[in-house]
């Protein structure tokens, strides 16, 4: 008798414990997509970038989708360096050309035909890490003005807690037209 009190006054404990990890874990999880919202909207500045605006205010339905697919966006002349100007952009701020060619801001959703929703947490960290695509240097680079080495920087923490919150936000179906070389081709 005395031996079953004791296997359930152990299972009891067990159990007790296990919610109280699994409630810590779910308290962390939120925590950890807290972070990432945090270092997205207000330190790292994603949106900046990554959600088209009309003049100062940003289209919140593309929220972090990069660049409308198929709009406009400014080429970059060679002439503009005469006069100091290395970086040319539309008014929604997510395209870029440079000598390098133009970029274009990228859809950072979970959207899984457009955006990250095929990637995987290692994959974005890698890249963030590498500058390169899906983080597989096989792929193309990173190209400006994408700061992926300041990123790079980040710690572990940091960079998970961007990804965590990124799989949380409403996914977009917009595809970004790939990089353009200076004579408007893709790479």
């Amino acid at each position: 008798m005395n031996r079953s009190k004791y296997i359930i006054g152990l299972a009891v404990i067990v159990i007790i414990v296990a919610i109280g990890i699994s409630i810590k874990s779910v308290d962390s999880q939120n925590d950890m997509v807290e972070r990432g919202k945090y270092i997205v909207d207000a330190v790292a500045a994603c949106g900046f970038c990554h959600t088209p605006r009309t003049g100062t205010e940003y289209n919140e339905d593309m929220y972090l989708a990069g660049h409308v697919a198929n709009s406009p966006y400014s080429r970059y002349d060679m002439s503009l360096m005469q006069r100091g100007i290395f970086l040319a952009s539309p008014a929604t701020l997510t395209a870029f050309s440079g000598p390098f060619g133009s970029s274009f801001a990228t859809n950072l959703t979970p959207d899984k035909e457009t955006g990250l929703g095929e990637w995987t947490e290692d994959m974005f960290i890698k890249a963030l890490r590498t500058g390169h695509h899906q983080g597989n240097v096989d792929n193309r680079k990173i190209f400006p003005p994408m700061p992926w080495k300041h990123y790079a920087q980040m710690n572990d923490s940091d960079l998970k807690a961007i990804w965590a919150y990124l799989r949380t936000i409403k996914p977009v179906k917009n595809e970004v037209s790939p990089v353009l070389n200076p004579m408007g081709r893709p790479y």
